[in-house]
């Protein structure tokens, strides 16, 4: 079955004044139709950039990216604009960006239908179906005002949907809940991945993501460094309520992958190593004797929970001026 997301040495750069920021390096991923996963990292891991690229929000600078069979890189403005409207469902985490305050929540849902041109008639009722999807209907005349933080958010979720996507993307769409309100959602989420088949990726910081994923990817510098996938066949000794993840580390089209800074630290890697195959077909990794780790002024060699040296406005400015010379 082809994948139904294929990202390629994606790279995404923005130009701030006479600077340039790669916020998206070599990315790779596959995303299967009707997969549900969540994408972690830090903060300017390229993470919600990612997401404006698949949500056509944004053009990407390089590389490949296709969404159902559309190459994102050749379409057109036009062809873009109608890829937004047509195949892909927003969720923020500020559930006002998806929402009118001053309607109710069926006239929110019913909103995007009415641009849309969709008939009265079946616009009540996918706008009644989604209600009852997100657990709302009683709730349906109610307006924001009137509404919990985490009701409101169901309702963004509804509007999501109202287009009948292909593609449902979150970005951080549990960040303003609680913690149990949190739950709920990314509960949510999974039932409606498998009431309506809908491809739906979560780009989050909430550590209870994987609980209601598929699979797990997180982002580092850019690129993708490693997955967790849940395991589909249990073992005897497991009991149903176990749930058992099979961690990974990525490897990009180049051969390139990404060793976890706690294990670069611990087994002292610097920035050459020796690879070897051993016996059993596996691939050993081990730091070159002598290349030892750079120390720092206090005699120590830094690790990954210091400080970054403080850079003195000088010294700053002459490292732009050099930048700018080039």
């Amino acid at each position: 079955m082809k994948p139904f997301i294929v990202c390629e040495n994606l790279v995404k750069i923005y130009k701030v004044a006479e600077l340039e920021v790669i916020a998206v390096q070599g990315l790779d991923l596959t995303v299967q139709k009707g997969e549900l996963i969540g994408i972690v990292g830090a903060s300017g891991s390229g993470k919600s950039t990612f997401l404006n690229v698949l949500g056509g929000l944004d053009r990407p600078s390089a590389g490949k990216v296709e969404v159902n069979g559309r190459n994102l890189l050749k379409l057109s403005d036009t062809q873009l604009d109608a890829y937004r409207r047509n195949e892909v469902g927003f969720i923020w985490q500020q559930s006002a960006r998806n929402l009118i305050p001053y309607l109710t929540a069926k006239e929110n849902i019913e909103l995007p239908m009415t641009i849309a041109g969709v008939s009265p008639r079946q616009k009540r009722a996918w706008a009644q179906e989604l209600l009852e999807a997100v657990g709302l209907w009683e709730h349906r005349q109610h307006k924001l005002a009137q509404l919990s933080g985490g009701q409101q958010q169901r309702v963004a979720i509804a509007v999501s949907l109202a287009n009948k996507p292909s593609l449902l993307l979150g970005d951080e769409p549990t960040g303003e809940l609680d913690s149990a309100t949190s739950d709920d959602t990314l509960a949510l989420f999974q039932r409606l991945n498998e009431q309506f088949g809908l491809t739906t990726i979560i780009v989050t910081h909430d550590p209870q993501v994987s609980k209601a994923v598929d699979r797990v990817v997180t982002i580092r510098d850019g690129r993708t460094s490693s997955e967790t996938v849940r395991r589909a066949n249990r073992t005897e000794e497991q009991t149903d309520a176990e749930t058992v993840f099979d961690e990974y580390v990525m490897v990009d089209g180049a051969g390139r992958l990404q060793i976890p800074p706690e294990m670069r630290e611990k087994i002292g890697l610097s920035d050459r190593v020796t690879i070897t195959m051993s016996e059993d077909g596996g691939v050993l990794v081990k730091p070159v004797a002598g290349n030892d780790k750079k120390v720092g002024r206090d005699g120590r060699s830094p690790t990954i929970t210091d400080e970054p040296p403080k850079v003195q406005p000088k010294g700053l400015r002459r490292l732009l001026d050099r930048w700018k010379a080039r």
